[in-house]
């Protein structure tokens, strides 16, 4: 697929990027070479690949999942500025 200058300045103009009246054939092939390799790589069959998060395989650590007692709410509110009725107090923001 070749872009052609009036394409590449319309591509200019839409992404809000001041491009030289001289510099646009230099731009439309940059974009026709980008396109040409896109081509390039439809061609590639990829029918059974699964997709990819990272090209390294990783996998996130878990922790079990495990009901606890809890009843820590004094240790959690000793955290908090300020604290009413068992709650953490904020500021009034609508008035």
């Amino acid at each position: 697929m070749s872009i052609d200058t009036d394409t590449a300045r319309k591509v200019a103009k839409l992404a809000r990027i001041r491009v030289e009246e001289a510099d646009l054939p230099a731009l439309a092939d940059q974009l026709s070479g980008i396109l040409t390799f896109m081509e390039q790589l439809n061609e590639v069959d990829v029918s059974g690949i699964e997709p990819m998060v990272s090209v390294t395989p990783m996998r996130l650590k878990r922790r079990a999942d495990v009901v606890t007692e809890g009843g820590i709410q004094d240790q959690v509110l000793k955290n908090a500025p300020e604290a009413r009725e068992g709650f953490f107090a904020v500021p009034k923001v609508v008035e």
